[in-house]
């Protein structure tokens, strides 16, 4: 079997992130960003082995900023794209795991937005238009929140009347999740400990941070809340 190619996206209110990932590789055939997206302004950026260009998109949409980055893709990919990977930001309690995205999915995520209103909106448009353009190509989510479902609930819950959590899901959801757990599998591996009799302390330190206690490859608690503003402090 040939090694696959996969599209990794994340879709952004105003911009997207995206890099083209070869299991046999270790670096990405193809990297960019397209940003500042509904404005004249928008431009999409990009790296293809050692060179790098830009492109002016004045008034793009995710969708145009899409359908000129794909046939980058296509170059990159030797016109071999096996799968696309969508990296989305809240899942709610829906979602413990990353899925191949159907229907049944797409809801979840819109069901989901009013928790991230910036971000699960734009991650649709992203899978719309991939749908538009690959309708045959498997396309799965990856949730930003998904491993912090196992937090017990005296970890996120908030001393605050059941109403607001059983009717408007006031809780702590935890961010970062992806991170953190590859971090702990990855930190398991470096150390020679199985991953589900281990117990880490990680910290995602970047333009936003949050730290993750995690025993046996669960996560057990999380710094940040019901919004990624609930930081280190």
């Amino acid at each position: 079997m040939s090694a696959r190619n996969i599209l990794v996206i994340n879709c952004g209110s105003s911009s997207i992130k995206f890099a083209l990932v070869n299991e046999t590789l270790a670096t990405f055939p193809l990297q960019g960003l397209a940003e500042r997206l509904g404005s004249p302004e928008a431009v999409l950026h990009w790296q293809l082995g050692d060179i790098k260009e830009t492109l002016a998109l004045p008034g793009a949409d995710h969708q145009a900023a899409l359908a000129k980055l794909l046939p980058l893709v296509e170059e990159a990919s030797g016109g071999q794209l096996d799968g696309i990977g969508h990296r989305v930001a809240h899942g709610g309690e829906h979602f413990t795991e990353a899925h191949l995205i159907d229907d049944a999915v797409i809801e979840g995520i819109r069901s989901s937005a009013q928790l991230a209103p910036l971000h699960n909106p734009a991650h649709l448009k992203g899978i719309a238009a991939i749908t538009a353009m690959y309708p045959d190509l498997p396309q799965v989510s990856v949730f930003d929140t998904a491993f912090h479902q196992s937090m017990p609930a005296h970890a996120y819950r908030y001393a605050v009347p059941e109403f607001l959590y059983r009717e408007h899901g006031v809780r702590r959801y935890g961010f970062h999740g992806t991170s953190h757990r590859y971090v702990s599998k990855r930190a398991a591996e470096l150390a020679g400990l199985p991953q589900h009799d281990s117990a880490w302390l990680s910290a995602h330190l970047g333009n936003g941070c949050s730290t993750c206690a995690i025993v046996n490859g669960e996560s057990r608690d999380t710094s940040m809340g019901l919004t990624p503003l609930e930081g280190l402090v």
